[in-house]
């Protein structure tokens, strides 16, 4: 079946759904495959449960004669395909948004921002590849003004795959860091597959416009050829600002141009670190002219979900959660905050860095280096990555071990940074302090 006739049939349906066990009623069912499951034998359980067609790519689960069901040559080519032309018929704008660290952050602040002026449709948690991508923009209507679409990758060639999709008109890279480098196979694959971003948007026509933050060399440098709209540091850009505090709350002041009206905000968010990814919001909403008051109220509002950048108070301590990913300038910049911020006992829960390859051992060192540094007085390091380091503190090997601890030994009255991969599964010790 051609695009243009599955897309009349998918503007029949409720919505578009591959998890045969979430299924609205009158959906279409689009049967993908995994390393470990394969969709098309969930295609009939798809129709029981409520969609209204079902699209497989293997003809043995589609019995014959039933129009309920769809034959495409591969599912996953097919619902990116939808996708893109679902996007093309609705000519909504889009901001594709990328970066190693502060990506699902900013986006999220950014669409609080636009929110105020405009309906916006923005990626839903982290649904930023290959599957994610498509099925954000498939949520599309004509009621949408913006969306905000995130774009992640773990290899070279993943933003160039992922544009190409969705098309954006205007982007964004928060920063480049060291992360999946064992993906990337350097730093500088790193900056050119976020790079791909900017890359579209030259090929796409003359003068597309990016957000950057100028005070990031690496953007700069890969910027030529784009409409710019700066914010940082130094008072001549679009948006510029400073932080005024950090603890444990980020606030700060920008204001736009030279001239500007100085405007003081007082977020939610934990981290100097978030600084950048505020300012970006900023400058975006600025772009598209929602008023300076409704930015600040926005920003003011905005609450961290998902163990990003948390703080909770229990009976016992204050925590400090950053325990959905890790990776060596996440991680730097988390220590560096919390050496900065004030508290009277502080403490460390560090999970290992995943994804790093030939530079894991390197890069796990140089955070055990930082940490003797700042003369923390308590910190635990989990996983095997930490314990091969050169270091004094105690080690353990997963975080059960770790809970074991904690039952024999409950700290109290301390403010507590729990930081690493999600893989290390730190977010379950947080019942335990």
């Amino acid at each position: 079946m051609d695009i243009t006739a599955l897309y009349r049939i998918f503007q029949k349906c409720t919505c578009v759904t591959t998890d045969s066990r979430n299924c609205p009623e009158g959906s279409l069912f689009i049967a993908l495959k995994g390393d470990n499951f394969n969709g098309n034998a969930f295609a009939s359980k798809a129709l029981e449960n409520g969609s209204a067609y079902a699209v497989v790519d293997e003809a043995r689960y589609a019995p014959t004669g039933d129009a309920h069901y769809i034959i495409v040559d591969n599912c996953l080519r097919t619902l990116q395909q939808l996708a893109n032309f679902h996007r093309r018929q609705l000519g909504t704008r889009i901001i594709g948004i990328t970066g190693t660290n502060g990506k699902t952050t900013t986006k999220e602040l950014m669409s609080a921002v636009l929110s105020q002026s405009y309906h916006v449709l923005y990626t839903a948690g982290n649904l930023n590849n290959s599957i994610g991508v498509p099925l954000t923009l498939l949520r599309l209507t004509t009621e949408h003004d913006l969306a905000v679409v995130e774009m992640g990758a773990s290899h070279p060639g993943d933003i160039k795959e992922l544009v190409e999709i969705a098309e954006p008109d205007y982007g964004i890279i928060t920063n480049v860091g060291k992360a999946h480098l064992e993906g990337f196979g350097s730093f500088e694959g790193v900056i050119k597959t976020k790079g791909e971003l900017y890359d579209y948007l030259r090929r796409r026509k003359e003068g597309s416009t990016i957000f950057i933050h100028y005070d990031n060399p690496y953007l700069r440098e890969i910027a030529y050829g784009l409409n710019q709209i700066t914010y940082g540091s130094e008072e001549e850009l679009y948006v510029s600002g400073r932080v005024t505090g950090n603890s444990p709350y980020l606030t700060f002041e920008w204001k736009a141009g030279k001239e500007g009206k100085t405007h003081q905000v007082q977020t939610q968010l934990i981290g100097e670190y978030n600084f950048p990814n505020a300012l970006a919001a900023v400058t975006i909403g600025r772009f598209f002219g929602v008023e300076p008051a409704k930015i600040d109220k926005a920003l003011a509002e905005y609450t961290p979900q998902n163990n990003r950048s948390q703080l909770k108070r229990t009976a016992d301590n204050t925590l400090i959660i950053d325990a959905y990913n890790a990776n060596p300038t996440s991680m730097m910049a988390s220590i560096s905050n919390f050496c900065k911020m004030e508290a009277a006992h502080k403490m460390l829960i560090l999970g290992d860095m995943r994804e790093l390859g030939k530079d894991s051992a390197e890069e796990h060192q140089k955070i055990i280096d930082y940490l003797e540094e700042c003369h923390f007085e308590h910190v635990m390091l989990v996983g095997e990555l930490f314990a091969a380091t050169r270091h004094s503190y105690p080690a353990y090997a997963d975080a059960a071990a770790v809970i074991a601890e904690l039952q024999k030994n409950k700290p109290t009255e301390r403010m507590i940074l729990i930081k690493g991969s999600n893989g290390i599964k730190l977010s379950s010790v947080i019942e335990y302090l």
